[in-house]
């Protein structure tokens, strides 16, 4: 049952490869929402075949650490891109919805344009993977406080670019999806060594 836990684990890190070669545009979207469902799926049910293991005829502990640590660098893009996206589109509907108004419209067509011209943060894709390669070494290394350091030095380098239109919601609601992400797919190798 391990093995089939720690393959499962493999698959949710996997499956998010493709967010790293093709961009996700228009109709795009619903692939990235099916990636993003299909990896919280996998992890969720390797996290329930490791709780159902006995332990026995487990993976080697510097196995479950390697393969927990990818799944985690890896498989964090497509569901952090998917939350940032969704956060977008509702966005994008609330200002629509708030311009049928004549009061409302005026705040409605900031807020459009705000949330249609979302400035993508530089490098994001490149600093999710450090991030969360460094928050899965932290916990696999014992000092969950290593966890702070990674977020304050990601929160110091994009401290300048915080101050445009919905920034940092994107930075807070990125770095939440991110994190728990590489949490999740730590905990999953802990339970399997």
């Amino acid at each position: 049952m391990s093995a089939l836990a720690l393959v499962l684990l493999v698959m949710s890190g996997i499956v998010g490869l493709p967010q790293y070669f093709a961009r996700f545009r228009g109709r795009g979207y619903r692939a990235l929402y099916g990636f993003a469902v299909v990896q919280s799926v996998l992890l969720g049910t390797s996290a329930v075949v490791a709780l159902a293991s006995d332990g026995s005829a487990g993976p080697a502990a510097p196995v479950a650490v390697a393969f927990s640590v990818a799944a985690a660098t890896l498989g964090g893009g497509p569901l952090t891109v998917a939350v940032l996206r969704l956060s977008r589109r509702a966005d994008l509907e609330e200002a629509e919805a708030g311009a049928g108004t004549p009061e409302g419209a005026g705040a409605a067509a900031g807020a459009l344009a705000a949330a249609s011209g979302a400035a993508a943060l530089r490098g994001g894709t490149w600093i999710g993977l450090l991030e969360r390669t460094g928050i899965a070494a932290t916990l696999w290394a014992g000092w969950p406080e290593g966890l702070a350091v990674v977020l304050a030095v990601k929160g110091l380098g994009r401290y300048s670019e915080l101050d445009k239109d919905g920034a940092a919601e994107r930075f807070i609601l990125g770095t939440f999806a991110s994190v728990l992400w590489a949490c999740a797919c730590t905990g999953v190798g802990m339970l399997l060594r």
